[in-house]
C-alpha cells in the first residue's frame, strides 16, 4: 500500500480508504490509485489484520478441470503431501481461460495463501504481475519452461508430440490425423505430432481442432468429420484418452477395424484406457510423482529454502496397447 501511495501521490491512509470505501475518495484520486495498483500488481491483503504470524497455513491450487481425472488424480497426491505438513488446500477451477485464471488468482491472493499452484506456464501479463508482486512461492505444473514464475514441474508437450509421431512411424503407419481439444497444451502436442509425422512421411496430416473440452461424443464426431474428408485408414493421435475412446466407438459403429483400418493413440493414460476394447495406446505421465514433487517443492520454498533447480522434468512414457 505504501508503494501504491507513492506512485499515486497520496498517503497510505488514502489508499486504504480507496480500497475499503471508494465513495470517500474523489474520482480523480481513485483513478490514480487504481492505475498504480494495475502497474504494481498489488492485491489487497484482506486477512493481514487477523494474522499476527503472517502465515495463513493455506495453499491455493488452480486447475483447468476438477472432473478430468488427469488433473484430479495428480491433485489428490499433491493435497495428501500438503495436508501431512499441516496446510490446507483451496482448489479452484479455471477452465482454459487466462482471463478467468487472472480473476481467480486475484481472489485467492487477497486471502494471502502461503503458496500457490498453477496449471501450465502461460498466463496473462496481469497474472504474472500479481504473482511476482505477491512474493509467495509459486509452482507451475504440467509443463516446463526456462523462465518459470518460481518453479515449474512437468514435461515437454512438444517432445511428447514428436515422440508419438516417431512411435507411429516405427509401427509402420504411413497416414495420420490428429484430434485436439481446446487447450493450449493439447494444441502444442498436436502441432508437434503433425509437423514430425509430415516430415517423416512427406504426407499431409489432417487436423480436427475442437472448440470445447474433450469427451467421448466429441471423439465420435471428430472421426465422422475425418471420414467425411476421406480419412478411413491410418493412425489418429488424440489429445486425450476420452477422444480416443470416442473414436474407437465411432470406428466400430462404421465397421472399421481397430487398429487395422483406424489406429488410435490417446494421451493421459486414464483409468479406463487399459480396459477398452481394444485397450488404448496412450502417453502416460506419472500423476502421483508429479503431484508429490510439486507439493515437496512448494513446501521447501515456503519453509525458506531457495530452489536450486527451477525446472523439473518428470518425463512421460508411451504405453503401447492394442489400439495402435
Amino acid at each position: 500500500m505504501e508503494t501504491v501511495g507513492r506512485l499515486a501521490g497520496v498517503s497510505q491512509v488514502t489508499v486504504s480508504r480507496a480500497l475499503n470505501n471508494p465513495k470517500k475518495v474523489s474520482p480523480q484520486t481513485l483513478k490514480r490509485i487504481q492505475d498504480a495498483i494495475a502497474v504494481t500488481g498489488y492485491v489487497p491483503n484482506l486477512v493481514a489484520g487477523a494474522l499476527a504470524s503472517r502465515r495463513s497455513h493455506l495453499v491455493a491450487a488452480l486447475v483447468p478441470s476438477i472432473t478430468n481425472i488427469v488433473y484430479s488424480g495428480l491433485m489428490k497426491h499433491f493435497i495428501d503431501v500438503i495436508r501431512a505438513s499441516g496446510y490446507h488446500v483451496l482448489m479452484s477451477e479455471t477452465g482454459f481461460s487466462q482471463e478467468e485464471e487472472q480473476a481467480i488468482v486475484a481472489a485467492l491472493l487477497s486471502r494471502r495463501p502461503d503458496g500457490l499452484l498453477l496449471t501450465g506456464i502461460h498466463h496473462s501479463a496481469g497474472t504474472r504481475r500479481m504473482l511476482l508482486s505477491a512474493g509467495i512461492p509459486v509452482v507451475e505444473i504440467w509443463d516446463i519452461t526456462d523462465t518459470p514464475v518460481d518453479i515449474c514441474i512437468g514435461f515437454s508437450h512438444i517432445k511428447a508430440g514428436h515422440d508419438v509421431a516417431d512411435f507411429a512411424r516405427m509401427r509402420g503407419y504411413h497416414r495420420a490425423a490428429a484430434v485436439a481439444a481446446n487447450d493450449e497444451r493439447a494444441l502444442r502436442r498436436k502441432d508437434a505430432f503433425c509437423a514430425r509425422f509430415s516430415e517423416l512421411t512427406k504426407t499431409d496430416v489432417p487436423e480436427i481442432c475442437l472448440d470445447s473440452a474433450a469427451s467421448i461424443s466429441r471423439g465420435r464426431e471428430a472421426l465422422a468429420r475425418l471420414v467425411a474428408q476421406g480419412f478411413d485408414k491410418g493412425v489418429i493421435f488424440c489429445s486425450s484418452d476420452l477422444l480416443a475412446h470416442g473414436i474407437i466407438i465411432e470406428a466400430q459403429s462404421r465397421h472399421l477395424n481397430v487398429p487395422q483400418d483406424i489406429a488410435v493413440i490417446g494421451f493421459g493414460d486414464q483409468d479406463f484406457s487399459a480396459h477398452t476394447l481394444p485397450p488404448i495406446t496412450t502417453v502416460h505421465v506419472d500423476r502421483e510423482i508429479l503431484g508429490a514433487r510439486a507439493a515437496d517443492a512448494l513446501l521447501s520454498r515456503m519453509n525458506g529454502n531457495d530452489a536450486n533447480i527451477r525446472c523439473i522434468d518428470v518425463g512421460f512414457e508411451i504405453i503401447a496397447r492394442d489400439s495402435a
